[in-house]
């Protein structure tokens, strides 16, 4: 009775599903292999991958869960070389990060929940297990690897303010499905609670805690600094000023704020700005030049060219290299933050020891916001005003700044542990 509805909705947005992850892979050259794999076909050196080894399949949707899930697949390996590691994504950009990693044996995209492609592709993947990152629960997937016999595992479990009175109207069609589930790992408590209000039975569900606590902190050299800053053509004595994960209507309020942050602190000062997309790099540009500044891309970046100035802005369109910027700034904001997105990870900055800054939409990080502020690691501000009345106090206070990184790094050491405790889950499913 839950598929039937489920089902016809489905074949309706074949109409422009199809369409659309055409026109997104050809954004990145890759549409013809992501349709392929979206609809559970793969290529005969992928099947023979498959057979030649057990295979965990681990589904991360995009960039911030395939991140999360890193720690635990770096236990995996350790304790079950014999396995072999899929990691399937939906969005481009969160494949092309798995891609990055050199823990993960095989890369590609989930397939859309038709019940043919799904079952066509566990069936071809033949999982030992399957573990699903935070909460990407999808109806046909879950029912046809029951029906397979492939256990199912959540981990990282999140329901979040928004979603959770949607999830609750629909719990009757929920239950149904959530039982399938072998485990569910979740992120804190009132996420245990609201998996179980929405019909995970209770003795499977066990609030482990956060993986993103789980990285290992970062520990770089003043020598290591400046090799960056000089690769990156930042100047040494300038104060840097990275915002990372920026959307759309964000970059104007950074760069409003930046103007007047550089005119109230004791040093020169320049931008660093990541956008969550590289794909909207000529968006930004375009706003850049709308409002006077000089900037550069880092694609376009030599090694033989000038060093940028007091006041210029780094737009950053390239992925996988947050971490290598965070590790030269100054001072971080996490975007996704200052607009109604729910904030992206808040962490990053603190495994590096930085100081950190975030604006009040951060659904997706309540407890850790909570935390980090407790800790005194992180300070959220409520708009473009409060970015920039945080961002001169910090600057001009090297001893805080100092401190607040110190805090974010013991915050992490003193939260680690949920790798461990979702591993015996999956020792557990996997006897």
């Amino acid at each position: 009775m839950v598929y039937l509805p489920y089902n016809l909705l489905l074949l309706l947005s074949v109409l422009f599903l199809v369409p659309y992850y055409l026109l997104r892979g050809l954004r990145y050259g890759k549409s013809r292999r992501g349709i392929r794999e979206r609809l559970g076909n793969y290529s005969p050196q992928q099947l023979d991958a498959f057979q030649s080894k057990k295979t965990i399949w681990i589904h991360a949707v995009s960039v911030g869960e395939t991140r999360a899930a890193m720690p635990l697949i770096k236990q995996i390996h350790a304790k079950y070389p014999e396995y072999q590691i899929l990691v399937t994504n939906v969005t481009e950009t969160g494949h092309a990060i798995a891609l990055e990693e050199k823990l993960i044996d095989l890369c590609l995209f989930f397939p859309f929940d038709f019940p043919w492609s799904v079952r066509k592709a566990i069936m071809a993947v033949d999982p030992e297990l399957i573990v699903i990152v935070e909460t990407e629960i999808w109806p046909n997937f879950t029912h046809q690897a029951h029906l397979l016999g492939v256990p199912l595992i959540l981990v990282n479990g999140r329901i979040s303010d928004r979603s959770f009175p949607r999830y609750k109207f629909a719990r009757f069609l929920l239950r149904p499905i959530l039982d399938r589930f072998s485990s569910f790992c979740m992120q804190s408590q009132t996420d245990a609670e609201r998996i179980t209000v929405l019909g995970a039975p209770d003795i499977r569900v066990e609030n482990t805690g956060n993986l993103k606590f789980d990285h290992d902190l970062i520990d770089i050299s003043a020598a290591e600094v400046s090799q960056k800053k000089d690769h990156y053509r930042l100047p040494e004595q300038v104060a840097i000023m990275v915002a990372g994960s920026t959307h759309d209507k964000e970059e104007k309020q950074l760069l409003e704020a930046y103007r007047q942050i550089a005119t109230q602190i004791d040093r020169d000062l320049l931008l660093v700005l990541i956008p969550r997309h590289p794909e909207r790099k000529r968006e930004v540009q375009s706003l850049m030049k709308e409002m006077e500044f000089n900037y550069r891309l880092r694609t376009e970046l030599q090694q033989e060219d000038d060093l940028l100035s007091p006041g210029d802005v780094m737009l950053v369109d390239t992925l996988g290299e947050v971490l290598d910027f965070y590790s030269v700034a100054d001072l971080v904001f996490v975007g996704g933050s200052l607009v109604p997105i729910g904030g992206h990870n808040l962490l990053e900055a603190a495994l590096l020891s930085k100081p950190v800054l975030f604006g009040p939409h951060i659904n997706n990080f309540k407890e850790i916001s909570a935390k980090l502020i407790r800790a005194g690691a992180g300070v959220k501000v409520d708009n473009c005003q409060g970015l920039v009345r945080q961002s001169v106090i910090i600057l001009n206070d090297p001893v805080r700044s100092r401190a607040m990184g110190a805090a974010g790094s013991s915050l992490i050491a003193e939260n680690a542990g949920t790798t461990e405790r979702t591993m015996r889950h999956i020792s557990k499913a996997l006897k």
